[in-house]
């Protein structure tokens, strides 16, 4: 784009995903792409991280399954969504009308499910595939995976025999030290990783006693968790040399900035799309106008660029 007397490069290439802005629709936070082509111009992302996609269809968990907090929401959907067949029937062609990456979220309950719904989307039109170990909502795998640095490399390990996709490890919070984590998914063969997935919550209605959510846990996101993740990225990204998504309570450009300036390479927006429907476009402008008025030229001039009080 053109910047006020400069030309501003917004493009990005992560582990090999090349994205024309790194601004990428967070998985589970904007279904398919579909349901927000009556509010923004899909062509305007860096890319869409589809919902959550495991082998076969799921249901998800029983209602009440999303409840609002301070600052945030709480969610046990629990991976509602077609299966990765009806997706690449479905979904796939729909999404190829526009001009962005196209990045699989895929989740299993066995190491095995990873490894046949890699096999299966290495073949189709799809531009990387992010490995989600850290959903905290669904009672079986994912967590389980996750939350240690053997779990991370040996999923990542066997994942990574399956595929030539460009692949992202999603990283959850839920851990004691998301340095050893990061170093275990880049040692095992990840193209780049993502972070944070959402911390492990509760809320209570007090009148009933019990849990308002029927999964009586959830994942806790948006601007609450914000200072965490911008945290976790930074301690992530001094720890690892592949590329770094970074999100976690993003709502505008400012918020994607200080994910950057921690490390960052691209962010995902998340909850911010579930009150603002235009959230990654408002997030990609904020980004525009600040390279605007610092007369920055690339996102490598921001990304990694914290400067550390002494």
């Amino acid at each position: 784009m053109k910047g006020q007397g400069h030309d501003i490069d917004m493009a990005v290439n992560i582990g090999g995903l090349q994205l024309k802005n790194p601004v990428i629709a967070a998985s589970g936070t904007f279904g398919f792409g579909r349901e927000h082509t009556g509010f923004i111009d899909l062509n305007r992302l860096g890319g869409i991280s589809v919902k959550g996609l495991t082998l076969e269809q799921r249901q998800g968990n029983k209602p009440p399954r999303v409840a609002e907090t301070p600052g945030g929401m709480l969610n046990s959907v629990g991976l509602q969504n077609p299966g990765v067949r009806a997706f690449i029937r479905d979904e796939i062609p729909f999404l190829r009308q526009y001009s962005i990456a196209i990045i699989a979220n895929i989740a299993g309950n066995t190491i095995d499910e990873y490894c046949q719904m890699a096999e299966i989307l290495s073949e189709a039109d799809i531009d990387a595939i992010e490995l989600n170990v850290s959903c905290p909502n669904v009672k079986a795998g994912c967590m389980v995976f996750g939350n240690t640095a053997a779990g991370i490399a040996e999923i990542t390990e066997l994942v990574r025999k399956r595929t030539s996709k460009p692949l992202i490890v999603k990283l959850t919070p839920n851990v004691l030290s998301i340095p050893e984590i990061a170093r275990a998914a880049e040692g095992a063969g990840a193209d780049c990783i993502s972070l944070i997935n959402t911390l492990l919550g509760m809320a209570i209605d007090i009148e009933t006693r019990r849990p308002i959510l029927y999964n009586n846990t959830g994942g806790l996101s948006g601007p609450a968790v914000k200072p965490i993740a911008v945290r976790m990225v930074y301690e992530a990204a001094q720890a690892v040399r592949i590329p770094v998504i970074g999100m976690g309570g993003i709502m505008k450009g400012s918020d994607a900035i200080e994910f950057l300036l921690a490390g960052a390479s691209a962010v995902m927006v998340g909850t911010a799309n579930m009150i603002y429907p235009d959230a990654c476009v408002r997030t990609l402008e904020g980004i525009e106008q600040y390279m605007e008025s610092h007369s920055l030229t690339s996102i490598a001039d921001i990304s990694g660029k914290l400067e550390l009080n002494t």
